[in-house]
This record gives structure tokens, sequence and C-alpha cells, in this order.
């Protein structure tokens, strides 16, 4: 799959932003039981998981599948205007 094209949800998504807008969502305890990996299950946090995710092809794989099958469903974080 392309991943520059427009109409792919991860357009312009970092990870950071997905694992954010996912456990603000499910939280880490239904993180844990939908994708069963060690850093959303023991002592979680962005900085631990985005370490993992980056480094494990398979779990971002996953991580990034979950985004694209409820991305529409994630309240989106309000812009900021100034």
């Amino acid at each position: 799959m392309d991943r520059s094209h427009p109409k792919d949800p991860l357009h312009g998504v970092t990870l950071e932003a997905i694992v954010t807008q996912l456990v603000g969502h499910y939280g880490w305890e239904k993180m844990g039981a939908m994708i069963a990996i060690r850093c959303f299950n023991f002592d979680p946090s962005i900085k631990s998981s985005l370490t993992f995710l980056r480094k494990t092809p398979w779990a971002r794989k996953k991580v990034e599948d979950l985004y694209k099958k409820c991305h529409k469903k994630i309240k989106q974080p309000a812009s900021t205007k100034r």
C-alpha cells in the first residue's frame, strides 16, 4: 500500500499521534487486551511504547491496523487557534 496517498488514514500522522489517540480513546488496559504487547500491559507510557514500536515492525503494524480500523471513531484533538 502506498502510504503517500492522501486517502490513507496514516498519511501525515505520526506514530506518536497514533498511539496517543488510541490510548486516549481506549486506555492502556484495553489497548493491552487488544494488542498483547508488554509495553501496553506493564508500566505503560507513550515513550516506552514508541521505542518498542519503532524497533518492532510486526507490533507497529498491529497498532497501525487498529488505528486504520477505528480512526473515524477516535476523537481528533482540537486544533489550537492563536
